[in-house]
């Protein structure tokens, strides 16, 4: 097994999707809807204007995995003075892949790539099955998230 990696790519969008389809459901997301053109509209707009990038993992011409981030800024505050704040998504390796440093791979591209935007953060909603990961690659658990649904 010999996996290559790349930036995301117009080229490579609906399979992204695909696997960003996969990976909401596998997380026990109820596919009530088809967020495709949702999900097709989002990353056409934030890629065009550099708000999202993310990298894939491939086994020859097979996808195996991924991971995307969105950049997003808001007022300085004391634990973070730029404001910029990169939120990881879409963080999935085929299960047939896994335990084999995908993920850590694509997550250092990735904190590289928020580093270079100017982020003072990044932060992720973490399955349990990411805990372990992003706690081994020094995230830490910020209790004081909540969220207000619209």
């Amino acid at each position: 097994m010999e996996i290559t990696y790349q930036q995301l790519t117009e080229k490579e969008l609906e399979a992204f999707i695909e696997t960003r389809l996969r990976q909401l459901r596998e997380e026990g997301a109820a596919a009530d809807r088809d967020l495709t053109p949702n999900l097709r509209d989002y990353y056409h707009r934030h890629m065009a204007d550099g708000t999202f990038a993310a990298w894939l993992a491939f086994d020859g011409e097979k996808l195996v995995g991924t991971g995307g981030i969105s950049f997003v800024e808001k007022p300085p505050y004391y634990g973070c003075p730029s404001g910029k704040i990169g939120l990881l998504s879409s963080m999935f390796t085929d299960p047939a892949y896994r335990r084999r440093g995908i993920a850590r791979e694509l997550l250092q591209r990735l904190l590289a790539g928020a580093r270079e935007y100017g982020c003072g953060v990044v932060q992720i909603t973490a399955s349990d099955m990411g805990v372990k990961l992003y706690s081994a690659c020094g995230f830490a658990h910020n209790g004081n998230f909540m969220e207000y649904r619209l």
